[in-house]
């Protein structure tokens, strides 16, 4: 079945307006939302009818174009997915897709040969795979780091859409540290992956610092485009971010010079795979190479160095040697005051 644009962007609207739990949907408050998105991305003044929704419904609950959305009615008026969980945007793709994409990552393979488009290599060869994983040809050839049980994800689209329109949010925030979450507005300016988990990085109604949030642990969020965004007028984000190892700084945070000492046997680890885009190798003897990266002093900065254990030792600057050997003191007492567990435990 073939799908006008405008169709899909019916579809669409629908389906964000089932997602959001903030709210109970009317049928006559979701022709509003379909109208009012119809205007602003096609410039369409005439609406659209209750008869159309109807449909549109009726075949997104169907299996016609592969979507079988679980939309009910509650109390007789309010319409919702009763798997909280569902989006029509998880729906699996056919075979003609799976075709179509394969001639699309076909003609991104061929940018390969200029240099402009090494970037892409990576992200070119996740699609390829997957795609002929999903036509069952092969199995995976090839194996790329991921998290399938990282929290969040699921939110990636729509907070890239709401940052792309410069639209403020209404986030309900759960922190590791607090005991109940919180409602906030926030302004998104970016989304930021580190090590499999994704970061929002923002600012508060209330506050004019930028933070970093979790994505796995927003609770709950929804647009609002009534209220006014402000926009961020700080430094370019690549440049904010190009003297930090993950995610933790603040507008205040300058890079320092971090001086490490590896073992000669480690080095080539080090070596092959710099920390940072500004290590540089200071030294080398017969027993340890000495390098140095200017970063910000932050929490990803100690757990990188924290993870070759014995193998390095923090030369500068000296808050941070601190650190690490408290640290790693902390660490020891574990060893020094519980006891190791019997066998027989550890055969359970």
């Amino acid at each position: 079945m073939a799908i006008n644009k405008l169709a899909l962007i019916r579809y669409k609207t629908i389906d964000d307006c089932l997602r959001n739990r903030f709210r109970k949907w009317t049928l006559d408050d979701i022709i509003e939302k379909v109208a009012k998105t119809l205007y602003e991305l096609e410039g369409i003044t005439t609406g659209v009818s209750k008869r159309t929704i109807q449909a549109d419904i009726q075949l997104m609950r169907s299996d016609k174009l592969g979507y079988n959305a679980p939309i009910v009615v509650q109390d007789k008026r309010f319409y919702a997915y009763e798997d909280s969980n569902f989006s029509i945007t998880k729906a699996p793709i056919n075979n003609s897709d799976v075709d179509k994409m394969k001639e699309i990552v076909g003609v991104l393979k061929q940018f390969n040969a200029f240099n402009y488009f090494d970037e892409m290599s990576d992200m070119i060869a996740r699609l390829e795979n997957n795609l002929y994983k999903s036509t069952k040809q092969t199995g995976n050839n090839i194996q790329l780091e991921g998290n399938k049980l990282v929290k969040g994800l699921a939110c990636i689209p729509d907070l890239y859409r709401a940052i792309l329109n410069k639209v403020p949010l209404l986030i309900e925030y759960k922190s590791f540290k607090a005991k109940e979450s919180q409602q906030q507005i926030y302004y998104p300016y970016l989304l930021k992956e580190y090590r499999n988990r994704w970061f929002l990085i923002t600012k508060s109604k209330k506050s004019p610092q930028l933070l970093t949030l979790a994505l796995d642990r927003i609770v709950e969020f929804q647009e609002l485009p009534n209220e006014e965004f402000k926009a961020y007028q700080g430094v370019d984000f690549d440049r904010y971010f190009e003297d930090v190892i993950g995610v933790t700084k603040s507008e205040k945070d300058r890079g320092q010079k971090v001086i490490l000492e590896f073992e000669n046997y480690h080095a080539p680890y080090i070596i092959t795979k710099p920390l940072h885009d500004s290590q540089i190798v200071l030294t080398k003897n017969e027993k340890t190479t000495t390098v140095r990266i200017d970063v910000v002093l932050n929490y990803e900065l100690e757990r990188e160095i924290l993870g070759f254990g014995e193998c390095v030792k923090v030369l500068a600057p000296r808050l941070l040697v601190s650190k690490i050997k408290r640290r790693l003191a902390n660490a020891n007492k574990q060893y020094e005051e519980k006891p190791a567990l019997p066998n027989e435990q550890l055969n359970q």
